[in-house]
């Protein structure tokens, strides 16, 4: 009897595995990841940020008063100044610290909306020392 020999190079037949092959998956996952990419908005907003632009045109006191008219103009210390220049005098005003003090009195026909666009700058300015003054002539309102 003769013995048959067997090929030691010839490959094994084929097993059957329960294995997914990811390499399609992980391709198709990356497809979607770059057309996301590319048609997400590019980010066109911005937010403005004011910020002082040089010196105070009105001298910086012990007792600053802010105070809004009927007709929602800034004022300091009596003088009508506008946005800018107000943004200037609280810059100087906060480099004095505790020493100077910053009264808010607005007119009782001016908006809130501008009083406390206002409040927010003396806020901002990093002023520590901020009182409310004027109150007072409100004491009797409805009676």
């Amino acid at each position: 009897m003769m013995m048959r020999r067997t090929n030691p190079y010839r490959p094994l037949p084929p097993r059957s595995t329960g294995e997914l092959n990811m390499t399609p998956l992980i391709d198709v996952l990356l497809v979607l990841l770059v057309m996301i990419l590319l048609t997400m908005p590019l980010s066109t907003h911005s937010l403005e940020v004011p910020l002082p632009s040089g010196d105070a045109p009105f001298a910086v006191t012990q007792q600053n008063t802010v105070s809004i008219s009927a007709t929602d103009r800034l004022f300091w210390n009596g003088r009508a100044m506008g946005d800018d220049a107000l943004l200037n005098q609280l810059a100087a005003t906060s480099k004095l610290g505790d020493k100077a003090t910053v009264r808010f009195e607005p007119h009782s026909n001016a908006s809130y909306d501008r009083s406390a666009k206002t409040i927010a700058l003396i806020k901002d300015a990093g002023i520590e020392q901020f009182a409310f003054v004027g109150n007072d002539q409100h004491r009797t309102f409805g009676r």
